[in-house]
C-alpha cells in the first residue's frame, strides 16, 4: 500500500512530463481516489523522510517539472512581509472586515500578522495600480465567473488571475509560464491548449480559464481545501503534500506554511490581500478606471479563409489595438484558417454587421495580397516618388493610408513598424499613389501668411486629456467654445484619435 500511495504522490509531481489529458489517469480514476479514500492527515504515517528526499529531487527543483507555473515569480509577492509595515488601516476594523468576507467564502480567510503587513503594504505602496487593474477586472471577470461557476469552483478564485499575470493575457514568466493563468507549455497540452507558430491559446481569455478550472478541480478533488488546491497551483502537489508531512499532517495553509517553498508561503497572502482590497475598494478610496471594453460589448465571429489584422483594420475601420486586445493568442496578428480547427475573431458587437457585410470584400483583399507576394516591387517604390509625412495629431495609420491611397501594411514595412502606434511630429516615408489635396503646395501665399499671423496671434490654453474625457465634456469646460471648435483647431477627424495625454490646444478668442 505504501508502493501505491508513493507511486500516485510522484506521478503527480512530474505529471507535466505526461503526455496524457488529464493528470489522474483512468486507472487511478477507477479506484476512486479522493479526499475520502485518502485522507491527507494519514500521510506521516506512510512517507519516511528517506522518501520525501527522492521525491523532492523530482520536485520543481528543475523548473520545468512545475506541473504548471514557475514557482519563482508571480505579479504581486509579498516581499514587504519582512520587516516593519506603517498601519493604514488599525488591526481590528481589518479583523472585522476580514471575518466578514471569510463568512462568504470557502477560503479560510482569518486573521494573521503575515497577511495584515501584505494588505498594508499594498494599500501604501501599490494603491496607485489598482484603478488600472480594476478597469481590465471589469471585462476580465464576468468572463472567469462564468466557467468558475461552471465547474463549480468559488467565485473568489477569479483574484488568482491577478497575482499570477495582474490581468495581461500575453504576460510571460522568464522560464515560459504564459498566459492570464501562466500554463507552462507541457501542462498546456495536457489541457488541450494548442500552441502554434500562429496561435498561443494560452493567451486566450475563455480557452486557458476553462483550463485553469480543470486543474484548479483536480487539486481540490486530492486535498479537499481550496487553500490548499491554490498553494499547489503555485508550488505544485508534491511539494504540498511535503508540507503537510512535515508539519506533523497539519492540513490548515497556516499551519503548513513555514515548511512550503518560499514563493508559495508568500504566494497565498499576496491572494487574500488582493481579495481583501478588492472587496473593500470603496472605503479605501481605490475607482476603477473606465474600461476598454465590457464582455457583453463584444462579440465572436468564425474567419473562412486566413486574414490579417491590418486586412481587417482596412476593411471595417477598427483599431488594430482593438483586435489585439480583444485577440490576443493570435502571436503575429494572423488569423490562420484551418479545416479542421476553426479560429474566431472577437470584435466591438458594433462591428460584427459591418463585418459580415463586408466579409466578401476582406477575403478579396487577402486574396489580392497573397497574389502579390512573388510579383516585383511596384513603380512607387521609385526613390524619386517617395515623399515624407509628418504624423499630425488625430492620425493614425489607417487614415493616412487612405489619404495617400496605399495599405497600412505597405506604410508599416516601408517604415519598418512593429505596432500601430504613432506619435505626433514621427516621420513616416511614404510612395503615394495619389497625393492629397493639403500636401500640394497649391494654396497662395497670402492666405498662408494671414491664416498663420491669427494663428500666432491669438492666446490659446494647452489642455491635456485626461481618463474618461470626450470631445463635448472638454468643450463644457471653456465657455463659448464647441465641439467643431476643437476639432477645427487640432486637426481632429475622429473621436478616436482622443487618448489620455493628448496635448490640445483651446483659444481664447
Amino acid at each position: 500500500m505504501k508502493q501505491f500511495y508513493l507511486f500516485f504522490i510522484l506521478s503527480l509531481t512530474v505529471f507535466s512530463q505526461e503526455k496524457k489529458d488529464t493528470i489522474i489517469s483512468p486507472k487511478i480514476d477507477s479506484l476512486t481516489i479522493a479526499k475520502d479514500s485518502i485522507k491527507i492527515p494519514d500521510l506521516k504515517e506512510l512517507f519516511t523522510d528517506k522518501d520525501l528526499k527522492f521525491i523532492d529531487s523530482l520536485l520543481v527543483d528543475d523548473k520545468f517539472n512545475s506541473p504548471l507555473i514557475d514557482t519563482l515569480e508571480y505579479v504581486l509577492d509579498d516581499k514587504d512581509i519582512i520587516g516593519n509595515t506603517n498601519l493604514v488601516l488599525t488591526t481590528d476594523l481589518l479583523k472585522q472586515r476580514l471575518e466578514k468576507l471569510n463568512q462568504n467564502t470557502p477560503f479560510n480567510l482569518a486573521f494573521n500578522p503575515a497577511l495584515e503587513k501584505v494588505i498594508n503594504s499594498y494599500l501604501k505602496y501599490r494603491k496607485k495600480y489598482y484603478p488600472a487593474l480594476m478597469a481590465k477586472a471589469k471585462y476580465y471577470f464576468p468572463i472567469f465567473e462564468q466557467y468558475l461557476d461552471m465547474y463549480d469552483i468559488p467565485l473568489e478564485m477569479k483574484y488568482l488571475a491577478i497575482v499570477e499575470s495582474a490581468l495581461k493575457p500575453r504576460a510571460r514568466s522568464r522560464v515560459g509560464a504564459s498566459g492570464i493563468w501562466q500554463f507552462m507549455y507541457g501542462t498546456g497540452k495536457q489541457f488541450d491548449l494548442k500552441v502554434s507558430s500562429y496561435v498561443d491559446e494560452r493567451y486566450d481569455p475563455v480557452k486557458s480559464t476553462i483550463a485553469a478550472c480543470k486543474y484548479l478541480s483536480q487539486l481540490y478533488k486530492i486535498f479537499g481545501d481550496w487553500d490548499l488546491a491554490l498553494a499547489a497551483y503555485n508550488s505544485g502537489p508534491g511539494n504540498v503534500t511535503k508540507a503537510i508531512k512535515r508539519s506533523g499532517g497539519y492540513k490548515n495553509y497556516w499551519n503548513i506554511r513555514p515548511f512550503l517553498p518560499r514563493e508559495t508561503a508568500g504566494y497565498v497572502p499576496a491572494f487574500y490581500a488582493t481579495m481583501y482590497i478588492f472587496e473593500y475598494a470603496d472605503e479605501h478610496k481605490i475607482y476603477s478606471d473606465l474600461p476598454k471594453f465590457f464582455d457583453f460589448e463584444t462579440d465572436t465571429i468564425q474567419v473562412k479563409r486566413t486574414i490579417s489584422f491590418d486586412q481587417i483594420t482596412e476593411t471595417i475601420n477598427v483599431d488594430e489595438e482593438v483586435l489585439t486586445f480583444l485577440n490576443p493568442s493570435y502571436k503575429l496578428d494572423i488569423i490562420p484558417y484551418l479545416k479542421d480547427r476553426r479560429y474566431s475573431l472577437r470584435l466591438p458587437s458594433e462591428k460584427i454587421i459591418e463585418f459580415l457585410d463586408k466579409e466578401k470584400d476582406l477575403y478579396a483583399l487577402a486574396d489580392a495580397d497573397d497574389a502579390k507576394r512573388e510579383k516585383p516591387l511596384p513603380r512607387y517604390f521609385e526613390m524619386d516618388k517617395r515623399i515624407r509625412y509628418r504624423v499630425r495629431n488625430g492620425d493614425y495609420l489607417g487614415k493616412i493610408a487612405n489619404k495617400f491611397g496605399v495599405r497600412v501594411s505597405q506604410i508599416k514595412s516601408w517604415n519598418r513598424l512593429k505596432s500601430s502606434r504613432l506619435r505626433i511630429g514621427q516621420r513616416l516615408y511614404i510612395y503615394p499613389k495619389r497625393i492629397p489635396k493639403d500636401q500640394l503646395v497649391t494654396k497662395p501665399k497670402k492666405t498662408v501668411q494671414k491664416y498663420n499671423s491669427t494663428q500666432k496671434s491669438a492666446k490659446f490654453d494647452i489642455y491635456i486629456v485626461k481618463q474618461g474625457d470626450s470631445l463635448w465634456t472638454i468643450a463644457k469646460k471653456f465657455n463659448g467654445v464647441s465641439v467643431d471648435d476643437i476639432k477645427k483647431w487640432n486637426n481632429i477627424w475622429s473621436a478616436k484619435s482622443l487618448k489620455p495625454g493628448t496635448k490640445l490646444k483651446i483659444y481664447k478668442s
